[in-house]
């Protein structure tokens, strides 16, 4: 029977279907909308949300003609909900991108107790995580915050309309900016910062944990018996790298759908004094296995900038029919633009500038440079700021030698080219892009016994192309 994987992102839910040897045997994907009812807000309806990841499920295991070995979760981290002890959200979703919480962020960044959160949590002062947004919450919203039962982020708030119970595993737990990877229990300093106490959120467990007592509704619409196991799993961006197979030395993972990441996966935390880069919990310790971390960079601006690009520049979405002529005039432009630069900021940035306020620019225009250049520039100015997170990482953990590259920039071999070509390095892509799906899966097999260790993870990674 299958093993599926469900991966809710930022834009869309993925459900993926997979054998014991990591084989795709079928997937659904699921869209939902952002809102942005205020300047610098992003939010999602959680409950759109589930529906989309429930009908995801529903329709893979639909069109597989039978029930799945277990279902496994990836989660895009950073989201916060705010819930009542009934569980009824009191917030939409507030997502990574939010930058409502700015000025607390940049009030906490620099000082000894923002450098001692660092420290413990690896999770790099910014807008992005929920520690600064309850905080937030705390000055702006204090009714609200008073009636706050528990702080979710979206996968928890999945856990508990299925479930019933308050849980999260302890990968997505160190992306808060609550939590000490290595104690592996919530921060002291930090939960006084953000005024609440550990009470307030889910219970982490780790990424193997089996939860139990499905609600009866949701396997009947489902399609599933009552007793399939469900696991936990970890957050996207560290099953990213399990589902590449990049976890040895000198192996990064390149991302870039809507946001962009680098990472490498490294036995121990790596901790930057310039606080520029991540340094999140994969796995912990388990069966006389070491923990593993997940270090890295994400950037704000990756395919999301492309597609704001084609809109207002050719009025059509990246993937129109109409775009394929103009992405072969970008091609007859040489590297370099002829000195035209983009600055992809359009959303402010994470890595490598953690500044929340930055903003995107075009530079060196001059009379010669066409509606091609600007096309180029784009492409490029995505993946320069990519290259500049990727200098930090080899500065603090040494040098990587080669990328895996996924996400919906790899439908584009010209750009993976060109990620090639900036960052001097091989890059390889791969039959089956799995990502954090099969990440996911692969935790679901080690979990109910059917893999001792992700030793074989490599040959599961068919290589599809090297550049």
């Amino acid at each position: 029977m299958p093993y599926i994987g469900l991966d809710i992102g930022t834009s869309s839910t993925k459900a993926v279907a997979f054998d014991g040897l990591g084989r795709s045997l079928g997937e659904v994907t699921k869209h939902y909308p952002t809102l942005s009812p205020r300047p610098g807000w992003q939010e999602q309806e959680p409950e759109r949300v589930i529906r989309a990841a429930l009908s995801a499920v529903k329709q893979l295991v639909a069109n597989l003609g039978q029930p799945p070995t277990c279902i496994a979760l990836s989660a895009a981290m950073h989201s916060l909900i705010a819930v009542d002890d009934k569980g009824q959200p009191l917030t939409r979703s507030i997502l990574w991108s939010d930058n409502r919480a700015a000025d607390i962020a940049a009030q906490l960044k620099g000082t000894t107790l923002g450098k001692d959160i660092y420290r413990h949590t690896g999770t790099p002062i910014h807008p992005m995580s929920p520690l600064p947004k309850i905080a937030w919450l705390r000055q702006n919203e204090p009714v609200l915050f008073l009636k706050t039962h528990q702080f979710l982020g979206i996968k928890e708030y999945l856990i508990y309309r299925l479930f019933g119970q308050f849980f999260t595993d302890q990968s997505i737990a160190s992306a808060t900016g609550l939590f000490d990877a290595e104690r592996l229990d919530w921060h002291g300093p930090a939960l006084d910062f953000a005024g609440i106490t550990a009470a307030q959120l889910p219970q982490h467990v780790t990424p193997f944990f089996i939860l139990k007592n499905l609600k009866k509704s949701f396997a009947r619409y489902l399609g599933i018996p009552l007793e399939t196991p469900w696991v936990i799993g970890a957050s996207d961006g560290c099953l990213a790298n399990l589902g590449a197979g990049a976890l040895s030395p000198g192996e990064a993972v390149l991302s870039i759908g809507t946001s962009g990441a680098l990472r490498i996966t490294t036995p121990q935390p790596v901790y930057d004094p310039g606080e520029r880069i991540f340094n999140y919990l994969l796995l912990p310790p388990i069966e006389g296995s070491p923990a593993s971390y997940v270090t890295g960079g994400a950037s704000n601006n990756g395919a999301v900038v492309y597609d704001w690009f084609c809109r207002r520049f050719f009025g059509m979405s990246p993937s129109a029919k109409g775009m394929e002529r103009h992405r072969a005039a970008m091609q007859q432009v040489p590297f370099g633009c002829d000195g035209l630069r983009f600055l992809p900021h359009l959303h402010g940035e994470r890595a490598p500038l953690w500044d929340a306020s930055a903003t995107g620019s075009f530079q060196g225009i001059r009379p010669g440079h066409t509606l091609a250049h600007f096309h180029r520039a784009v492409l490029e100015g995505i993946l320069l700021n990519m290259k500049l997170i990727g200098d930090v990482l080899e500065e603090v953990t040494g040098t990587f030698h080669e990328i895996y590259a996924n996400g919906g920039f790899t439908r584009m071999e010209f750009w993976v080219q060109m990620a090639a070509d900036i960052f001097g390095k091989k890059v390889l892509t791969f039959e089956n892009e799995g990502g954090p799906a099969l990440g996911a899966a692969l935790v679901g097999m080690r979990a109910l016994g059917a893999i001792p260790d992700f030793a074989k993870v490599k040959e599961m990674a068919v290589v599809k192309k090297e550049f």
